[in-house]
């Protein structure tokens, strides 16, 4: 067993932000790229914990197609309302209140899809995944830590911002008593999402986080001078280029949901399941025919790992172009005007993540999942006096 290990995770401080600046650089002079994961922090962040993709920790959009498992079948019995009783602010707020108090979808459950069709979805990210148990099919670093019994805490937005974080968690180096902190920073990613373009102030903004986690890591260094300090991220952060009405192009076909099909658009991607053929090779061509993005194969989809034989997280997946934005979507209202967005090609270069360290990785670190093995490592050690646990893994 390692001595102090402290990772920190900063959400959406992609590689082209920290390559030619300033950040940490003489306490972390390892320092490179990392790919993320295709899609968003839902499934880049358990991908990171368990060191599996998402296709195999079970973890990547928040809403999947689950009809029989849906924890909100009972609205089955309002589609008789007109929609705009059945949907408008109102109705959403309360289920977003039912979903988090009633129907145990956890604190952080937003009632993003119409509750019309909310019948046909659940939600994956029920439990904390910060915690032991809280990823659905793999072991996480945390319930690593857990069954060995190694001391540990993990400071993030479930219970405080990121300056009360950075304050909590010197105080517990200090003090001495942990053997591995986990920091997840997150407020760094709406920063970006509205500043990304304004160099002078996310400059600033990084310096405050570099000031505050230095004074850290220089308090954990006199604690332990073999302490093993890593900052990272989810995925980077890319200019807003140009933005479509994918959904209006949709809507003009002529289908209905749920009838034809279904559909959940995010702010760079849109899934479908098709309830007919004639709704899939409408819907396939209009796709076809965009200039904005693209379908994603499946051989594409099994190289990103995000490929689920049920269909489970969507039939068809289309993907924008870097840059490109929808300007209507399921997870953001009409006032939603970012000058960054993620959620991008995994090969874009504003679409890498980060790892610097103050010791050179044990295993190469090419991608999300390469973190949490050199993490495992640095704790556990290779002397085989630790396992990893076996998960439930979810099929490929």
């Amino acid at each position: 067993m390692s001595g102090l290990n402290i990772v920190v995770l900063i959400d959406a401080l992609g590689w082209t932000y920290v390559r030619d600046r300033e950040f940490l650089n003489d306490l972390l002079p390892h320092r490179q790229p990392v790919e993320t994961v295709l899609g968003f922090s839902s499934g880049a962040i358990p991908t990171l914990l368990t060191g599996r993709p998402p296709a195999q920790n079970g973890h990547w959009n928040l809403f999947y197609f689950d009809p029989k498992g849906s924890p909100f079948r009972w609205l089955k019995a309002f589609r008789w309302l007109p929609g705009p009783l059945l949907d408008n602010r109102v109705s959403r707020k309360l289920v977003q209140i039912m979903g988090r108090r009633v129907l145990g979808l956890g604190p952080l459950f937003e009632g993003c899809v119409s509750p019309g069709l909310l019948p046909w979805f659940n939600w994956i990210e029920k439990k904390n995944i910060y915690e032991p148990g809280g990823i659905t099919g793999a072991p996480s670093i945390f319930d690593e830590l857990s069954q060995a019994g190694v001391p540990y805490k993990v400071y993030s937005y479930h219970h405080n911002k990121d300056a009360e974080i950075l304050e909590a968690a010197k105080k517990d180096v200090e003090q001495g008593k942990l053997k591995f902190l986990f920091l997840y920073l997150c407020e760094m990613d709406m920063y970006l999402h509205f500043h990304c373009t304004e160099e002078e102030k996310w400059i600033e903004r990084m310096r405050w986080y570099e000031a505050k986690l230095r004074s850290i890591f220089n308090a954990a260094l006199q604690k332990d001078p073999n302490a093993t300090i890593t900052v990272l991220s989810d995925h980077g952060m890319a200019p807003v280029t140009d933005k479509y009405d994918l959904l209006g192009d949709i809507e003009k076909l002529g289908l209905s949901m749920p009838k034809d099909y279904l559909a959940v658009y995010d702010s760079t991607m849109a899934r479908f399941w098709f309830f007919s053929e004639a709704a899939r090779a409408s819907i396939t061509r209009c796709l076809e025919a965009q200039r904005c993005g693209k379908i994603l194969s499946v051989d594409e989809l099994k190289s990103f790992g995000v490929h689920f034989e049920d269909g489970r997280f969507g039939e068809l997946i289309f993907l924008l172009k870097p840059g490109m934005l929808l300007t209507r979507s399921d997870f953001n209202g009409a006032g939603w005007n970012p000058a960054g967005m993620h959620g991008y090609h995994p090969a874009d270069r504003y679409s890498d993540a980060i790892y610097l360290s103050n010791r050179e990785p044990k295993y190469p670190v090419r991608c999300l999942q390469d973190i949490h093995t050199n993490i495992f490592e640095e704790v556990f050690g290779s002397d085989g006096a630790h396992e990893r646990p076996i998960g439930n893994e979810v099929s490929a």
